[in-house]
């Protein structure tokens, strides 16, 4: 009996994936960003906006247009996210003293404690995302990725 064209269908991303690095890894990082989305639903902060909180905690105040090209997220969007983060009470705006066209944003005390609520989710977050890999195939996977992205090891 020829399978039905359901389990045809079914089965095919399976041999797509196999054949194409390239669809299997964007596969992947969907359903990774989704799974993050999800998870900082639950903490009541979004990816960006974690992401956002991150760098100014660690690097300090810092331009829109910076926080937008640093992190790879639309300029369009990090309005929106600045425009949350700010109403909320967690960052600040204010002239850019090394340019006065320009604002930084200020990470506030409110955002530092929303940032470190955000951080301990992280780590059952990886767990449970990356479950099917062991500890070492972490490893050589973040290894593998900071390659393609041409990131300092």
């Amino acid at each position: 009996m020829p399978p039905k064209a359901a389990d045809r269908e079914a089965g095919y991303f399976s041999t797509l994936a196999a054949e194409r690095l390239d669809i299997a890894l964007c596969r992947a990082s969907s359903l990774v960003a989704r799974a993050a989305e999800a998870r900082a639903a639950e903490s009541g902060i979004g990816v960006g906006s974690h992401l956002v909180l991150k760098m100014l905690a660690e690097v300090g105040p810092s331009s829109q247009r910076a926080l937008s090209d640093q992190l790879r997220i639309d300029r369009s969007v990090m309005v929106g996210i600045c425009d949350g983060l700010e109403q909320a009470g967690h960052v600040r705006r204010e002239r850019d003293a090394g340019d006065r066209r320009a604002y930084a944003v200020t990470v506030t005390t409110s955002g530092r404690r929303l940032l470190t609520e955000a951080e301990h989710a992280v780590p059952d977050f990886l767990d449970d995302t990356f479950q099917e890999l062991s500890p070492a195939e972490r490893e050589q996977l973040s290894a593998l990725l900071a390659k393609v992205l041409r990131l300092p090891s």
